[in-house]
């Protein structure tokens, strides 16, 4: 996807999968969403966003980013560090995003009521840049 993928998908995430592209302040979006047919429509289990953007320099030029994009407060948006291969990241309850090189960072979100904190971990711990991605024996 867009020069990354993805090593793992938990159980119970939606087969229905549609990728989309799309741009908002000068940062385009590559997006693979999957959602699964409920009663009244469909549900998205998870999105991946991998955007490209000059404004995306650093960590926190990215945090501001996506605090404005998905309409987040930035003094009580809970996250926490962590370390996804050589890049350092921002994870909460739902959602995880890093930058994986000046420009370019990956985002993910999952539907935290229907998957639980360690699911948004593992699918962000498969997540590689595709020249580096090894298949797990």
């Amino acid at each position: 996807m867009d020069g990354f993928r993805l090593g793992y998908l938990p159980p119970g995430v939606g087969d229905l999968d549609s990728d989309f592209a799309s741009e908002w302040e000068d940062v385009s979006f590559a997006t693979r969403v999957w959602e699964r047919q409920v009663e009244d429509g469909h549900r998205v289990d998870l999105r991946v966003h991998v955007l490209r953007g000059e404004r995306l320099g650093t960590l926190a030029e990215l945090r501001d980013f996506l605090a404005e994009h998905h309409e987040r407060d930035p003094v009580t948006w809970a996250l926490t560090e962590f370390q996804h291969v050589e890049a350092l990241g921002l994870i909460g309850a739902a959602e995880a995003f890093w930058l994986d090189r000046p420009g370019v960072a990956v985002n993910v979100l999952v539907d935290s009521e229907r998957f639980a904190p360690d699911a948004l971990w593992a699918i962000v711990q498969s997540i590689s840049a595709a020249s580096t991605f090894r298949p797990k024996a």
